[in-house]
């Protein structure tokens, strides 16, 4: 008898048994560094972290990697190496996770030649010493006895876990962490048993399983994660991957094999943006599940709907799905798919932003459309305290700030009107959201209207409101989200001395914004200043590139795309647009607009360059749009402001000053 019949997705919500341990559902939350430890241990911003995703109903969580050696550190916020010091906070997590019904998985790791010797002091170690793809240095090929001392890093680390009350631990072998460099010949160049034949160099790989088994006992479980890169010009072929991954699983002593994409040497796929497509290990899980007889599999990247999930599912593609940024974006996935509402389910739009682009930059992971993250403890994510006294608030623009204010307060109990100017929510994230493969954006704002209706919030569209309109309306609490606009003077960041950009006058000038809201067409040749680096400029460029337009693209930066290198989408942007025939000025300025063509200063040689364009399109900074917020000043009526109307930004800031102000209301 199916129990989950009547859901609409019942296979996702199905329990799967893993060594004497019952899932409650398919859905895993998979490792990944949240960088929240202190001072190398988990403290209370990582025990809330993970508990609210086992409050959420993940039926598996895979705590963030654990290094089994000193020469195995990768980021600042790891915690200490081989030292039970970590064991108490551990269990804390363990036992709240546990209590509310998630099985608790570690992983364990060694990054091998791609380590860090910023933060380890220690040279890194690898089967043959390849150099590092995180940067230029060089690694030390293990000597018989060092291989030796790591193995036993694995067997100290696996017992430290089992202590701390984990349920299991996943030995990480992928992205060509040092378990895949003995995999592969690119990178075991060794002659001696760990190196040659398909034996020797999943001896290591193997030789782990094996001893964590033995040390763990039978009643612990034990999982694998590696990941196929398909465009990783010395990766492992599919067919390798399936043969490997079945050499291990004839051991008997594996439970599961994860799957993911990407490696260091192709890393645009590790965590991959909206940029590419979705589920995209579908085709190495569908080969693993009909190849392995004893480990269950998990298929990662790119999982992002219960849609997805449960189609790869009931295709047979998989027994676990790892939602990872789904579920960091919405803690409460796997809970409101089970009671039938995946409508409620807050999407991830795959940006990279906050999540991976906080963690690039060594921070703890936060996420745009969650600013909750990281701060759970204090801030919660679906459980929102409700306001001792219920109010009226009246909020004005409908951007992420006041989209995002509007919905916490209406949460908190509050009687909540939204005037939006336009004729549709979402300002210029809509607009956003109309650059190619950006639809998640959209998606997001029929997720706010849908919460809308649910909490009764009134959305009232093609409604501007002064300064009299607002304080006749009578609001308890008023707040002002009214954005930013283009500044539209052709100011460079890297030409200060100049106000305005010489030649504005000549005409055949816009902005993105124009140009994403189609209230401008550009001519064939197009020259555009991008400032920012980011999608503002960038997913413009990709748009006008598809609809043919010749681009020159002109950036102060070291190359197009600058700021989205910490999301890992600014590979995939260069290219798309290097092949569609755009020209790259770097570490560039405009100096002058002619209303026929640009004249392009390079800032490291001086030279001056003229090209001929029918339209000059400016991503620069914008101007905040504080009309009504200086009106409400000078009638000296109560308000707040948030958002850009307070200083143009990315819209994180926007989501996360709408959370903060609808929380305290």
């Amino acid at each position: 008898m199916n129990l989950h019949s009547d859901l609409q997705h019942d296979r996702l919500m199905s329990p799967l048994d893993l060594r004497g341990r019952s899932l409650r559902n398919r859905v895993v939350f998979g490792a990944h560094t949240s960088n929240m430890s202190e001072n190398g241990l988990p403290g209370d911003q990582h025990l809330h972290y993970y508990l609210e995703r086992a409050r959420g109903g993940a039926g598996m969580i895979v705590v963030e990697p654990q290094a089994v050696h000193e020469t195995a550190l990768l980021t600042r916020g790891n915690f200490l190496v081989n030292d039970d010091m970590v064991i108490p906070g551990f269990r804390r997590i363990t036992e709240a996770c546990k209590a509310e019904g998630a099985v608790m998985i570690q992983q364990l790791y060694h990054v091998g030649q791609h380590g860090d010797a910023d933060l380890s002091y220690r040279p890194n170690w690898s089967p043959s010493g390849m150099p590092s793809y995180l940067n230029s240095d060089g690694s030390h090929a293990m000597r018989a006895n060092e291989i030796e001392e790591v193995l036993d890093g694995y067997v100290r680390a696996a017992l430290r876990c089992r202590e701390a009350g984990f349920d299991g631990v996943e030995i990480w072998a992928a992205y060509h962490s040092l378990i895949e460099q003995f995999w592969r010949p690119w990178s075991n160049r060794r002659d001696d048993e760990w190196g040659g034949s398909l034996e020797n160099r999943t001896r290591f790989g193997r030789e782990v399983v094996e001893r964590v088994r033995r040390a763990c006992g039978e009643d612990f479980i034990v999982g694998l994660s590696l990941s196929y890169a398909d465009t990783d010009p010395v990766g492992l072929s599919a067919e390798e991957i399936v043969e490997i991954s079945a050499t291990h699983d004839k051991t008997g002593h594996l439970d599961y094999i994860s799957c993911g994409t990407g490696s260091y040497v192709d890393y645009d796929k590790v965590m991959p943006t909206f940029v590419h497509g979705e589920k995209l290990s579908a085709d190495v899980t569908t080969l693993l599940k009909q190849e392995l007889k004893h480990a269950v599999v998990t298929s990662e990247s790119q999982i992002r709907t219960p849609e997805n999930a449960e189609a790869m599912l009931r295709a047979g593609q998989a027994d676990l799905v790892s939602i990872v940024r789904g579920q960091i974006a919405d803690p409460f996935w796997a809970k409101k798919v089970a009671d039938n509402r995946a409508d409620d389910v807050r999407g991830c739009i795959s940006c990279n932003q906050m999540c991976w682009g906080r963690r690039s930059r060594d921070y703890w992971i936060s996420c745009l459309v969650n600013p909750s993250v990281g701060r759970e403890k204090d801030w919660g994510s679906e459980d929102i305290t409700p306001a001792q006294t219920a109010k009226t608030v009246l909020v004005i623009g409908a951007g992420p700030a006041g989209l995002e204010a509007a919905r916490v307060a209406a949460e908190r109990g509050h009687k909540v009107t939204i005037c939006e100017a336009s004729d549709k929510v979402g300002g210029q994230f809509r607009l956003a959201g109309g650059q190619p493969r950006r639809g998640q954006l959209i998606e997001l704002l029929d997720w706010y209207e849908r919460q809308f209706d649910r909490l009764g919030v009134e959305l009232r569209l093609n409604s501007f409101m002064d300064g009299e309109e607002i304080a006749a309306f009578g609001a308890d609490e008023v707040i002002v989200a009214t954005g930013s606009l283009p500044a539209e003077t052709g100011f460079q960041r890297w030409m200060p001395q100049n106000d305005t950009l010489d030649g504005l006058e000549n005409g055949n000038v816009c902005s993105v914004e124009d140009v994403m809201q189609r209230s401008v067409v550009p001519g064939k040749r197009v020259v555009m200043i991008d400032e920012g680096g980011h999608w503002q400029g960038g997913g413009t460029a990709w748009y006008l590139a598809e609809r043919g337009h010749e681009l020159t693209i002109v950036t102060p930066d070291v190359y197009v795309g600058a700021e989205l290198h910490r999301t890992t989408s600014d590979f995939q942007l260069r290219k798309v647009l290097a092949r569609s025939g755009a020209a790259f000025h770097t570490e560039s300025v405009v100096e002058s607009w002619t209303g026929k063509g640009a004249r392009i200063r390079c800032l490291l040689s001086g030279k001056v360059t003229e090209v001929e364009a029918d339209t000059l399109v400016m991503a620069t900074t914008n101007v905040a749009f504080d009309m009504v917020g200086l009106e409400l000043d000078e009638m000296e009526l109560s308000h707040h402001e948030i958002g850009d109307c307070v200083a143009p930004r990315l819209a994180p800031y926007a989501f996360y000053e709408g959370r903060k102000l609808g929380l305290t209301l």
